[in-house]
């Protein structure tokens, strides 16, 4: 799967509820970024513990500044994709959490980025 991203930017959420993005403008969508104190490569590596210890988890991009992850719900096997990208000029680590199908999600994307958050926060 190709990268849904452009130079410091991800793609905006869709006008359906099932995204939260770092870079989205609206109450609906608008999510606070990650920070991060260590230098990038180390506060990739400490993201990518993080998430290594949530279930049904399946990273299918990297490179030097972006990850990009699949979560697989439990029941359904809905797929939803996380990103990240991570700018160094502002020490911040944007992200976008998009469910591939349907409308609504429950809440689920946003509180997966704040379960993210609170495993990696201080880690960062």
């Amino acid at each position: 799967m190709t990268p849904i991203k452009t130079a410091k930017r991800l793609a905006p959420c869709p006008s359906s509820p099932n995204c939260v993005s770092t870079q989205a403008t609206d109450a609906g969508h608008a999510i606070a970024p990650f920070r991060y104190k260590k230098p990038r490569a180390e506060a990739k590596e400490s993201l990518k513990a993080a998430i290594a210890t949530m279930p049904r988890t399946k990273r299918v991009a990297e490179d030097e500044a972006y990850l990009h992850y699949e979560f697989t719900s439990l029941l359904l096997r809905f797929v939803d994709d996380v990103e990240f990208l991570f700018d160094d000029e502002t020490k911040t680590l944007h992200f976008r959490s998009a469910s591939r199908t349907g409308y609504g999600d429950f809440g689920v994307n946003r509180k997966r980025m704040e379960e993210i958050r609170a495993l990696a926060g201080d880690k960062l």
